[in-house]
């Protein structure tokens, strides 16, 4: 597994040790991480804060030509609010670690010059798949069900 995504996948994983969502994302610019986080909408009584809404806050306000050469790494392919934020900061890619469980509006996120890297990674699989069999009514209220 790529570097990068098992860091997302720690993060994903220490969202599920606070009793929330497991989802994890990293912002990555130069080959460094400079934001990291994870789905906090239980642990802050949140709306707003999925995984990769959380990475981008915890990286702080960046030049806008920074994002411009970022790479998001996300465990799970983000939603429309956070697809909604790639494409306002123009972040040009995105590595998914998997979309079995959900899948985002990738097909928009293309459209917009995105590159868009779907790993179908068995970590990442297995953490959303034993989460949503376990909370089937938490998961649906991440996703909007």
């Amino acid at each position: 597994m790529d570097r990068f995504m098992q860091v997302a996948l720690e993060e994903a994983r220490l969202g599920l040790a606070e009793g929330g969502i497991p989802i994890g994302s990293v912002l990555v610019l130069e080959d460094q991480i400079v934001g990291r986080g994870h789905n906090q909408r239980v642990q802050k009584g949140s709306v707003i804060h999925h995984a990769e809404m959380n990475c981008l806050e915890n990286a702080g306000r960046l030049k806008a030509a920074d994002y411009r050469q970022a790479t998001l790494y996300s465990t799970l392919s983000p939603c429309p609010m956070c697809s909604g934020a790639i494409l306002l900061y123009r972040i040009p890619r995105v590595v998914v670690g998997e979309n079995v469980s959900f899948q985002g509006p990738e097909d928009h996120l293309r459209a917009q010059g995105v590159e868009l890297e779907i790993l179908q990674d068995a970590s990442c699989m297995r953490l959303m798949r034993e989460f949503i069999s376990q909370k089937p009514g938490l998961w649906n209220e991440d996703i909007g069900r």
